[in-house]
């Protein structure tokens, strides 16, 4: 995300508009958008004077931008006060909440991924979890940021949401109490020989916050062999700091080109000469909450063959927005180009697939195999298209997951396989040769049918009474359809 700073935009352009409006001649192209304008005021009209109740004006306005905004694409958006403020707190410093990113969906709120050492991450919310309710509230069909702001508020406050969650029968609620969500985007240790980095957004310190960690960690273990860099669950953030990222690993070349509307709008960031490393293998961990920025440094690394990619496919979220401020902390986020790989590849709704494919358990694996619309960036409706003739992959077997004695509760099998890799000098082929995991068979990836309830039966939950119960509750819902 690319910060531009135009004070006073909206303003000059509207009284622009009012004066060509009024002079420009019929045939003209922006003719029908100022009579558009003209029916916008005329509705805004009615409803002020003969809605039910009163109405707010503003909330009306702020309504309307925020839908014209949103119907682009699901990146763009009408930052009111609060929002702005909101999202230059997650940019640079810290506030009070429970620590998510969160999107819109058909009027609810869907977990992008929980954040790092959380009160979410640490009660378990999941990326793809719905949010329904609030404090026994329906959130359904409220505005994203009202939701937002529901769920931020003064430290040690508890709060109580109710999750819908792919693969459970119900709903189900989770208790948190409310904590100062502090950005940490940037944690290192040593994982036996190997430098282990994990970075969990890019914000406005990333880049000289990893150039710190990295150069504190290899002073302290300067015989280390390599480094996992790990990305998964990585939202993304502001693009020059991705860049910055890339450019600690790379000698040269390439790292990301931007491309707007205009065919000679392309810029192209470039690395400077001097890896921290020097070479050292370097294995990259993603998965489908690996988006944007993230999949900046992934990709940029990949093509250059600087690093192997262990894991799954990422979100596929391959546009850049900007930020523009229209003055009185009011600004539009507005997607302004597409950003493509070293080799020329865009990203777009298909993501970066791995060099070596592994899941972190075996429902995660039946996840990708049988799921039709797993949550990426390809299952938005208004998301901007795939370059011409690509498709993200479809649900499939998985390469590798987890053997039967793996522990996956208190261990990382994405992680094990990625030292496996650096173990083999960086060789992907190698590792994959000598698995520690296997790919299931299509059988084992798939319930059989019935196989839920035969579970219940067997665990005595359901019986014919519960039958009974549940034709009178389709009875009940059919009597009260008429």
């Amino acid at each position: 995300m690319k910060n531009i700073y135009l004070a006073g935009a909206a303003a000059v352009a509207l009284s622009i508009g009012a004066v060509a409006y009024a002079s420009q001649p019929a045939f003209s192209p922006r003719s029908d958008t100022y009579k558009q304008l003209e029916l916008f005021g005329n509705v805004l009209a009615i409803v002020q004077q003969d809605y039910v109740v009163p109405v707010d004006s503003k909330k009306l306005i702020n309504a309307a931008l925020e839908g014209m905004l949103a119907s682009l694409d699901p990146h763009s958006n009408y930052l009111s006060d609060d929002d702005y403020t909101d999202l230059k707190e997650k940019t640079r410093g810290s506030y009070g909440g429970i620590g998510l990113e969160v999107t819109g969906e058909d009027g609810a709120v869907k977990v992008v991924t929980p954040m790092d050492d959380t009160p979410a991450q640490k009660a378990g919310i999941e990326s793809g979890d719905y949010i329904t309710a609030i404090d026994g509230t329906s959130i359904l069909g409220l505005p994203l940021n009202d939701a937002i702001s529901k769920m931020k508020g003064e430290p040690n406050t508890k709060l109580t949401v109710t999750i819908v969650r792919t693969g459970k029968d119900a709903p189900f609620d989770v208790a948190l109490t409310r904590e100062i969500i502090v950005v940490k985007s940037v944690k290192t240790r040593m994982e036996g020989d190997y430098g282990y980095l994990r970075i969990a957004s890019f914000s406005e310190t990333t880049a000289n916050d990893t150039k710190t960690a990295l150069a504190d960690l290899m002073a302290k273990n300067p015989n280390m062999k390599g480094l996992v860099l790990d990305l998964r669950n990585n939202p993304g953030g502001l693009l020059e700091q991705s860049v910055g990222v890339a450019d600690l690993f790379l000698d040269g070349g390439e790292i990301v080109s931007q491309r707007g509307r205009d065919p000679k709008d392309i810029i192209r960031y470039q690395a400077k000469k001097g890896d921290m490393l020097n070479g050292k293998p370097i294995v990259v961990l993603t998965n489908p909450g690996t988006a944007s920025a993230a999949e900046i440094v992934s990709g940029a690394l990949q093509d250059q063959k600087r690093a192997t990619i262990v894991g799954l496919t990422t979100f596929g979220k391959g546009s850049v927005q900007s930020v523009i401020d229209l003055g009185d902390n009011r600004a539009v986020k507005l997607t302004t180009a597409r950003y493509y790989t070293p080799s020329g590849r865009s990203i777009q709704k298909t993501g970066i697939e791995p060099d070596l494919e592994v899941a972190m358990s075996k429902e995660q694996a039946k996840y990708i195999a049988t799921a039709a619309m797993q949550y990426t960036e390809a299952a938005y409706g208004n998301a901007l298209d795939a370059d011409e003739g690509k498709v993200r992959r479809s649900a499939h077997a998985v390469q590798e997951v987890p053997p039967e004695d793996f522990d996956t509760k208190t261990g990382d099998f994405e992680l094990t396989r990625a030292l496996d890799v650096l173990k083999y000098n960086g060789d992907v082929k190698l590792a994959a040769a000598h698995p520690r995991g296997a790919k299931l068979a299509d059988s084992d990836l798939v319930d059989k049918p019935g196989a839920k309830i035969e579970a219940k039966m067997k665990a005595g939950t359901v019986s014919g009474s519960s039958s009974s119960s549940a034709s009178s509750s389709s009875s009940a819902a059919s009597a009260d359809k008429k």
